[in-house]
């Protein structure tokens, strides 16, 4: 999950101030993700990083904040449980989330974890509540994906079919709750016609320094051609 908060913003000109991301799995790597002051590391050095790197620059006048409150091996579930911490008590203008590939993989492997498929029931009690509580903020929901190398291949089919439900059931919440919906299954896709599936997805799940880049182009394309664009 990848929150992308911004916060503040003004209702005259939509202007949003305060953006968070929520990203899943190990997408965070690891580095502060906002909770704490060193400018060097808390947004992370994925896409979150790329995205709010480019923004801040070019609307630095605007005073923008960006928030990364993704954490490494997250599930839906898990995001779910520290929604109120995370999100909610920050009070953002804009979040964008990214989640799912947990889901499948504790699920792939077997793992106690994901013996129950909580994916859609989590998803859906927190975007409820987001309307409930934040009826004004905007919400950017954020396609999961995976590519046929390294992790996924020796199960690749039952990978695509997991991956293909929460796809379906991810789009069809943001259509639900009036969110952006960031399509990126058919942009990696397109990517193999470049590169082999290993030089944007190192283990078919997890981006490559590429694939980071590739996500922020995607996001930016369509946010920033959309209601919620930011400005």
């Amino acid at each position: 999950m990848f929150p992308f908060c911004t916060r503040g913003r003004n209702d005259f000109n939509h202007e949003y101030k305060s953006i968070r991301y929520i990203v899943s799995r190990r997408l965070d790597y690891r580095w502060g993700r906002s909770r704490n002051d060193d400018p060097n590391h808390f947004l992370g050095h994925g896409y979150a990083y790329l995205i709010s790197s480019k923004l801040g620059m070019e609307l630095a006048g605007k005073h923008k904040t960006f928030y990364n409150r993704g954490i490494s091996g997250d599930r839906a579930s898990d995001l779910y449980a520290r929604w109120n911490e995370d999100t909610i008590s920050l009070k953002p203008d804009l979040i964008s989330i990214l989640i799912g590939v947990n889901d499948a993989w504790r699920t792939m492997n077997g793992e106690p974890s994901g013996v129950t498929d909580r994916f859609g029931r989590a998803y859906r009690h927190l975007l409820e509540e987001t309307r409930e509580v934040m009826p004004d903020t905007g919400m950017i929901l954020m396609e999961p994906f995976i590519l046929r190398t390294g992790a996924t291949v020796e199960k690749w089919e039952a990978w695509e079919e997991y991956i293909g439900q929460y796809q379906k059931l991810a789009q069809g919440l943001a259509e639900e709750f009036g969110a952006v919906w960031v399509p990126l299954q058919q942009t990696f896709n397109d990517a193999l016609k470049q590169a082999d599936a290993a030089y944007w997805l190192w283990d078919g799940v997890h981006p490559t320094a590429a694939g980071h880049e590739l996500i922020a182009r995607q996001w930016l394309s369509v946010v920033q051609n959309s209601p919620l664009a930011i400005v």
